[in-house]
């Protein structure tokens, strides 16, 4: 295991998972400029190492991330819709990886915090978490896709509900409404998830997951007619490959 600390972000590795904390719990993890930068860093470097298959995104301190430090935003340090925008180039990172993402979320995931997790493979949260889009109430508008993809997700009115009020979203009605994938007690109980959840990922073929990792995330308006093609060019590509070969005479033989 191996761990690295940048502004306000930690990165550890464990094999083929590599967690990347927001940890600024003083301040609720709020995001500043440099700590962008820092994660963008660490998720495109984590990205580039093939020995990563799993990338777990984290905060700490009983926080995910309080969102944007303002103060930091209004210092005009950083044109925030600007080519070099720090806060880009950390979405970039997530939105462009090809590694998968799991949000481990403990606590308020607000602004930032509730969009990025729109991006993410697999979400869990802990009881006491909660979700949050403030944007209108301080006079900004939805960032990172989200008033395209919570739309998608959870119906119009219901993202017109959630964008426009800026109420607090209860993890618990997160999950129903799909944006949460299991709801557990506590840090300790998350957290051991996670790690069952990226070991289980680990243990399956590489390929195949990567495949499937790569049509989930394929052109959302392709028809289902050139989606089955790109399946099943990607399924007779597979079917020959050693691990399909060894897993299938597995099963024929009755084991696992």
């Amino acid at each position: 295991m191996s761990e690295a600390v940048a502004t306000g972000v930690t990165v550890r590795r464990d094999g083929g998972v590599a967690t990347v904390a927001i940890d600024r719990p003083a301040k609720r993890n709020a995001l500043t400029f440099a700590m962008y930068r820092a994660l963008n860093a660490a998720i495109t470097e984590a990205d580039a190492d093939p020995d990563v298959r799993v990338i777990v995104l984290t905060g700490s301190g009983g926080a995910f991330t309080a969102g944007n430090d303002l103060a930091d935003f209004l210092s005009g340090k950083d044109v925030v819709g600007g080519e070099e925008s720090a806060v880009l180039g950390f979405q970039r990172a997530v939105l462009e990886r090809g590694t998968i993402l799991i949000a481990a979320v403990d606590g308020s995931a607000v602004g930032i915090g509730a969009t990025v997790l729109l991006h993410c493979d697999l979400v869990y949260a802990t009881e006491r978490s909660y979700l949050q889009f403030p944007f209108v109430d301080i006079g900004l508008v939805p960032e990172f896709g989200s008033s395209l993809l919570l739309p998608r997700r959870v119906g119009a009115v219901r993202a017109a509900e959630i964008l426009l009020l800026g109420d607090r979203l209860p993890a618990a009605r997160a999950a129903e409404l799909g944006l949460v994938n299991q709801i557990f007690a506590d840090h300790e109980t998350l957290l051991a998830h996670v790690t069952e959840q990226a070991s289980r990922l680990l243990a399956k073929p590489s390929a195949a997951v990567a495949a499937t990792w790569a049509l989930l995330h394929g052109n959302p308006d392709q028809t289902t007619r050139q989606r089955m093609v790109d399946e099943s060019a990607r399924f007779s590509d597979l079917l020959s490959s050693p691990a399909a070969v060894q897993r299938l005479e597995g099963f024929l033989n009755g084991r696992k």
